[in-house]
């Protein structure tokens, strides 16, 4: 096995232990993960992308799985596997883009794009398929609210805090490096 190929199987080893670990998360937070109010822990990894682009398949493959998932066991619903996984997916391609920029020291920048995505996204997501009200403009808009509300406790303060974390850590931070 050349350097090349053991590289790549540390990335898609990543790759399947966040998957797994946002899974993980969002199933035994389970009651937070998948209520119309929200605050899904399991997005603190979406601010993984800062340290490689490997981290948007495994958050977004986690996403996918916890979803699918929630659709078995009657926590969520089929469309949940879609919108949820394409608000991670492009929160994660945007991060990764904002991943060198800082604000007083912190990855703030790069917390913003999940908070973004998921309350323009899940918001009406959650207002259009598991609202038993009409689907109106205020119902997604206070539902885009609460979903960003979740959002930013999960990404911008524990997220950014977990980032923190690594990029103070010699181990974490060699860790999670490319």
């Amino acid at each position: 096995m050349n350097h090349s190929s053991s590289f790549n199987a540390r990335r898609v080893a990543r790759c399947a232990m966040v998957a797994a670990v946002y899974t993980v998360l969002c199933l035994a937070l389970a009651p937070f993960a998948f209520s119309g109010i929200q605050v899904r822990v399991a997005e603190i990894l979406t601010l993984l992308p800062v340290f490689g682009p490997e981290y948007i398949v495994g958050v977004t493959f986690g996403c996918l799985l916890s979803n699918t998932l929630g659709v078995s066991m009657g926590l969520t619903a089929v469309p949940d596997i879609f919108f949820g996984t394409l608000a991670t997916l492009l929160a994660c391609l945007v991060t990764y883009l904002l991943r060198n920029i800082r604000w007083k020291g912190l990855a703030i920048p790069a917390s913003i794009p999940p908070v973004v995505f998921n309350a323009l996204i899940v918001g009406p997501e959650i207002a259009i398929f598991f609202s038993d009200s009409p689907a109106t403009l205020p119902l997604m808009a206070w539902n885009g609210l609460t979903v960003a509300i979740g959002e930013v406790i999960s990404c911008m303060i524990l997220g950014v805090a977990l980032v923190r974390l690594i990029e103070s850590n010699a181990a974490l931070s060699k860790a999670f490096a490319k």
